[in-house]
């Protein structure tokens, strides 16, 4: 079968289903608990065939950061990418079992270290299981060490560092996926001791929004949720408690045709606890 070159950040079930056995594809599952959380399900004992853990908390991101889920750098980013096979030319496909959430984060990753040729499964494992599509008891899958080369683009990410200047710009939007609640400061933040609050001239833009039964809205629907927050040209800076929902708004943002877009990778965590 020939290899696969994805040209959307997002792909479908039935998709996915067609290509299950193109040579160069790498499927990745990166469930996780949701920080918000209460006494949630343990997740699915069955994955996607020829599926490989993904483990965002304990190989993806700087363990000796303060913050959670903080980006890793290029070198363990490459080391770890190719312990899990990826190569130069792999077509990497990416779920969770919530529809779309951790899953988004692995694809801004693999997008933030120049790996463009990847894609969020649309509903994640749900929506497979909901075909009736082949699943397996989960397992490992080992593969051969990829060769994969890590290059890192500074212009995907931002840091508390710059956050002042950026609320201040008419040419930046500033996103926050958190909850309305937590973003007007309704409802205590999950995190113990962390305290609530907003970066000054920020927008929300809960990430539940740009979602319907865990699968993105229409790109017509993202574009007007967009267009109601920020000017169109505007380059949005995505923020939230951690840095993970962000990068759903990032992905609704592709598929909307927003394409200057930033992380800011402390997000609310950072930011609340560094800011007097």
């Amino acid at each position: 079968m020939s290899k696969l070159s994805l040209s959307s950040p997002i792909v479908s079930a039935d998709w996915l289903r067609e290509n299950l056995n193109a040579s160069n594809l790498l499927i990745f599952d990166a469930s996780m608990v949701k920080v918000t959380a209460k006494n949630e399900n343990v997740s699915s004992e069955v994955q996607l065939p020829n599926t490989q853990f993904f483990n965002l908390k304990g190989r993806f991101s700087d363990l000796s950061s303060d913050f959670p889920n903080t980006i890793p750098s290029a070198s363990q980013f490459q080391e770890e990418a190719r312990k899990l096979g990826v190569n130069s030319d792999s077509a990497i496909v990416v779920y969770d079992d919530k529809g779309i959430y951790s899953s988004a984060r692995v694809w801004w990753l693999f997008k933030t270290f120049g790996h463009a040729n990847s894609a969020v499964l649309d509903g994640g494992l749900p929506a497979w299981i909901e075909q009736n599509y082949p699943t397996e008891p989960k397992g490992n899958n080992s593969k051969p060490k990829g060769d994969f080369k890590a290059v890192f683009n500074p212009d995907r990410v931002t840091y508390f560092k710059d956050l002042d200047v950026l609320s201040q710009s008419e040419k930046h939007t500033i996103i926050d996926a958190r909850s309305a609640e937590r973003f007007r400061c309704e409802v205590p933040e999950p995190r113990e001791g962390l305290r609530s609050g907003t970066i000054p001239n920020s927008k929300n833009l809960p990430f539940e929004r740009c979602l319907v039964e865990g699968k993105l809205k229409p790109k017509e629907e993202l574009v007007r949720l967009f267009n109601s927050v920020t000017p169109k040209n505007n380059t949005l800076v995505f923020s939230c408690g951690s840095g993970l929902t962000a990068c759903i708004l990032d992905l609704a943002a592709e598929v909307a045709d927003f394409k200057q877009t930033k992380v800011y990778d402390g997000s609310w965590t950072e930011y609340g606890t560094l800011k007097p």
